[in-house]
């Protein structure tokens, strides 16, 4: 029911979550989405190793309840198909594809922000720049990237597998997939305002996990079907 890798990745998100909730009821100065969370590449808190650690942190109980749950719901089922090794290598390049593709977005859209600072004074440029309540240091993270990831691959193994909405409407996985991915294209591109959810990330953790399922059946027959 809940494989190695799953069980793990779920008690690591649950532990950074609690450790994100205790230290912000602290009012410790300390803040672990600055740190981890991943940022625009020109933003003052950027680091490489966000690419990897943004996936293991979360925004709220809602956010991690729904991913956690998704992970387990259709990642248990590829694991167990794959093995843990395969497993967590695809739940890792999912979340990096996820994090490259919103990057690449991120950029124009920020342009705008650092074309407006550079009219500023060089010490107005440099509070505003620091600043972690800026919109150039907004922080993207959660495991949503690999998770829609695992649904692309569940879906496209397995397309005829019946997924109940709402814990009562049947919906085959291909059609499924097929209009979550529609629609998260449609928002992405519609890019409202107010909008905090990253929609070219689930695309990109989507397409990461459609291509190496695609590879892998090229290349592994004796494990596809």
């Amino acid at each position: 029911m809940i494989p190695p890798v799953i069980k793990n990745l779920i008690i690591v998100n649950v532990l950074v979550f609690l450790a994100q909730k205790t230290l912000e009821n602290t009012g410790s100065s300390f803040s672990i989405e600055n740190l981890f969370a991943l940022h625009d590449i020109r933003s003052a808190f950027f680091k490489p190793h966000q690419l990897v650690t943004y996936m293991f942190l979360h925004g709220s109980w809602e956010h991690i309840i729904f991913n956690m749950f998704a992970l387990w719901m259709f990642g248990a089922i590829l694991e167990n198909f794959w093995g843990p090794k395969r497993f967590l290598i695809f739940y890792i390049a999912c979340g990096l594809g996820a994090a490259v593709l919103h990057l690449f977005v991120l950029y124009p859209e920020m342009t705008p922000y650092y074309q407006e600072l550079s009219q500023y004074p060089i010490e107005a440029q440099q509070q505003y720049i620091n600043d972690p309540h800026s919109p150039l240091n907004g922080a993207t993270l959660g495991a949503s990237g690999s998770v829609f990831g695992c649904l692309a691959a569940f879906g496209y193994l397995f397309p005829n597998s019946l997924i109940y909405l709402y814990f009562f409407v049947p919906i085959k996985a291909k059609w499924f997939v097929l209009f979550y991915g529609a629609m998260e294209l449609y928002l992405g591109i519609r890019n409202s305002a107010g909008d905090n959810v990253a929609h070219w990330a689930h695309l990109g953790g989507a397409v990461v996990g459609i291509l190496m399922v695609i590879y892998w059946k090229k290349r592994d027959r004796r494990n596809f079907y």
